[in-house]
């Protein structure tokens, strides 16, 4: 057995050496090049066998190019000369020297023309696990811009799915074969085993502490398997795991059986008074709300208590502090102290934990509430700072500081659609723009000290009553990734749908979500990546968002097609036609049966040599509502979502409320018959909003064009 010097004892860093990388690689069952470090037994490497000789240090990512990796024929003093050679120049560029490592030399399998090295990358953050895979190699960020590569969080897509995804990448057509004039060079199988080992080297990098390791390049040998030629990664100290919340806080949102309300003025001004005015309109909260105001026992007619201290034998379900940042922060902080007295605490101020906050009162009290949960003791769940409030139209519930003089009182109807937002002003601009939305809950999240929009979502997935979520943010806080992608599958994996807006997306809008909400800019392809295969669909403007959500207040959750129209305009039908195909819609098309049924319906109503049978169908201005209804029931037989554009200036179109009311009930019966969205455009002005409100109390989505219809349909698809 041939031994050189001893190989050098180094201690453990952040820095994960090459030596290091391809143990664990062999344990997840890939295959690096056999390898020794110089000083250990190299008896496996026959004299002048080709070999790798690579030079080692630490945070020494690019060995190339301190001419540490030397093509050699394997002998054992030209590599221990060649290895000490390599040492001076690593340690002269600042580098502790880790060792000298000899590898085989892996003869890779080529094809003419084309570039066969890859590059695999794992990496621990945010999102999890993330494994990017793509061209590598020298002319990889050239190609990267012809085929960008791959990325896969592991929590949300599996090895098959990654399989999929790279035998339409362009380096899986290559490494296949699958392109004129070239061979295989692997086979599917291989690259599913290979596929498969990286999802369990993730596993073995994990319990090794690591969070990040590169292999660059991987090639395929001779035989066809996928090997990587270098490996190197990283390990940091596990960070403090945050402790969400108690899960059941929603109840107390829903329908709070008492409330308690600190911050208002003997003088009916300020946000506090304003707050206590909405909430008195809530029956449910008659007699049941309690001021904090020290030196009173009775203000505007309802009961006070000095303190918090009041609270903890005589507890409420939600207390609103609308207090000045100083004065929140100390009675949060002797409520925690003292055990009890609220389920949820709603900070209605700013300047905790913002830029605002210049008594570092959000880091210590979000030090205060993580120790004490993490001994078992008990805490409230805390909404905010910034709240700006939540609504229950059912109930007539409104926490908000927003006066009726300002924005009217959300409808009473209800329904299953729930609308969080980072921020309270976009929540405020979807109730006074759509008033007629159908939604169960809406709650402005702030700035999510505590409770998060993943902790919202976690419990709306165990609430039967939520059939949709809306949501908007400006970033997500440590840890706070993750967490939401599993939320939403649990939410989809029950079917209900969920729509999010993105804002602080770019450099300017990031500087503007941090300015007031503090949001934390974060990697926002890594972001969509997990969202979307998480489930989330993206709404990448607010005119989407608001397309997406008047189909979602209608209850049905309209499938990604396919899609038919029918209007009394030639130009809808026109313009129609023209944006329906594409981005994930499909146009329905009518089989032999309907197309028969559609002619005798026409030929029924005298129009057959007048209206041509087919998709989109144009009606014309002579089409009264018989005909429209009967025209519905056959296209609904044939499409997947029916848009219905009603022109409302032709005569034969009934705006009087009697037809209207008769046209919108025929119409959502058809929708209940056959189990499928119906939606309603009225390309028309104001004049007519009162003839759209009657198709929405029905629950039909309404549109004032047909590009923001299909516009919704979109993003839902």
């Amino acid at each position: 057995m041939l031994t050189l010097d001893p190989a050098p004892v180094v201690k453990a860093t952040n820095f994960v050496g090459e030596a290091e990388a391809y143990a664990l690689l062999a344990r997840a069952g890939l295959f690096p090049p056999r390898h020794a470090l110089v000083g250990d037994s190299l008896a496996e490497f026959a004299v002048g066998e080709p070999v790798v000789l690579k030079g080692l240090g630490e945070e020494l990512w690019h060995k190339s190019e301190l001419d540490a990796v030397q093509f050699m024929p394997f002998r054992p003093t030209e590599v221990i000369v060649a290895a000490e050679a390599m040492r001076r120049r690593i340690e002269a560029a600042g580098h502790r020297w880790l060792g000298g490592l000899v590898c085989e030399r892996i003869a890779k399998a080529k094809t003419e023309g084309l570039p066969v090295e890859g590059f695999i990358s794992l990496s621990r953050g945010e999102a999890g696990w993330v494994v990017l895979c793509g061209f590598g190699g020298l002319p990889a960020e050239a190609l990267a811009q012809l085929a960008p590569p791959l990325r896969w969080p592991l929590v949300v897509t599996s090895a098959a799915t990654a399989l999929a995804e790279l035998q339409n990448h362009l380096l899986g057509r290559i490494w296949l074969g699958q392109l004129r004039g070239s061979h295989a060079l692997t086979t599917e199988s291989q690259l599913r085993a290979m596929l498969e080992a990286i999802w369990r080297l993730a596993a073995v990098a994990e319990g090794e502490g690591l969070t990040l390791l590169e292999l660059n390049p991987v090639v395929p040998d001779a035989d066809g398997w996928i090997r990587p030629l270098d490996a190197v990664g990283r390990r940091e100290l596990p960070r403090a795991t945050r402790l969400a919340p108690p899960p059941d806080f929603l109840d107390a949102l829903r329908a709070p059986r008492r409330v308690a309300l600190a911050g208002v003025s003997a003088k009916a001004s300020g946000l506090g008074f304003t707050v206590l005015e909405n909430l008195r309109r809530c029956p449910a909260l008659a007699g049941r709300i309690t001021l904090i105001k020290p030196g009173c026992v009775e203000l505007q007619g309802l009961p006070c208590v000095a303190d918090v201290a009041a609270l903890k034998a005589d507890p409420v379900d939600l207390l609103l502090l609308a207090l000045p940042a100083p004065i929140a922060a100390k009675t949060l902080g002797d409520l925690i102290d003292q055990g009890g007295g609220a389920r949820v605490v709603a900070l209605v101020c700013g300047g905790i934990g913002d830029g605002a906050d210049h008594g570092d009162f959000g880091r210590e009290l979000a030090a205060k509430l993580q120790h004490v949960r993490a001994v078992g003791e008990w805490t409230p769940v805390v909404l905010g700072p910034n709240f700006l409030g939540h609504w229950v139209p059912a109930a007539g519930l409104d926490t908000s500081f927003i006066s009726t003089q300002r924005l009217a009182p959300p409808e009473p109807a209800g329904g299953g659609l729930v609308l969080l937002a980072q921020s309270g002003a976009f929540l405020l601009s979807r109730r006074s723009r759509a008033p007629w939305l159908r939604f169960g809950l809406g709650v402005a999240l702030g700035n999510q000290m505590d409770a998060a929009l993943p902790d919202f979502l976690h419990a709306l997935a165990d609430d039967p009553a939520c059939t949709a979520v809306g949501a908007y943010v400006e970033g997500f806080g440590p840890g706070l990734l993750l967490e939401t992608a599993q939320a939403v599958q649990r939410l989809r994996a029950r079917g209900v749908p969920v729509l999010l807006h993105r804002g602080g997306f770019t450099t300017g809008g990031q500087a503007a979500a941090a300015s007031h909400t503090g949001a934390m800019a974060g990697d926002w392809a890594l972001e969509r990546a997990l969202l979307e295969r998480a489930g989330v669909c993206f709404a990448d403007s607010i005119a989407a968002f608001d397309a997406a959500l008047e189909w979602l207040a209608s209850g049905l959750t309209p499938p990604p097609g396919p899609v038919a129209l029918m209007t009394n305009a030639g130009c809808e039908s026109v313009n129609g036609g023209d944006r329906l195909n594409g981005d994930g819609l499909q146009a329905a098309t009518l089989d032999a049966p309907a197309q028969t049924k559609l002619e005798v319906m026409l030929a029924s109503h005298q129009l057959l040599g007048l209206v041509a049978p087919r998709l989109p169908l144009d009606l014309t201005p002579m089409s009264g509502p018989d005909v429209y209804l009967a025209a519905a029931d056959v296209l609904l037989g044939a499409a997947g979502v029916l848009l219905v554009g009603l022109v409302p200036f032709a005569p034969l179109v009934e705006t009087d409320p009697a037809g209207a009311d008769r046209m919108a009930k025929a119409l959502a019966d058809l929708r209940t018959k056959h189990g499928k969205p119906v939606a309603v455009i009225v390309d028309a002005g104001a004049d007519y909003d009162a003839y759209r409100a009657r198709f929405r109390q029905v629950g039909l989505p309404v549109f004032d064009r047909v590009e923001a219809a299909l516009l919704g349909l979109r993003v839902l698809a």
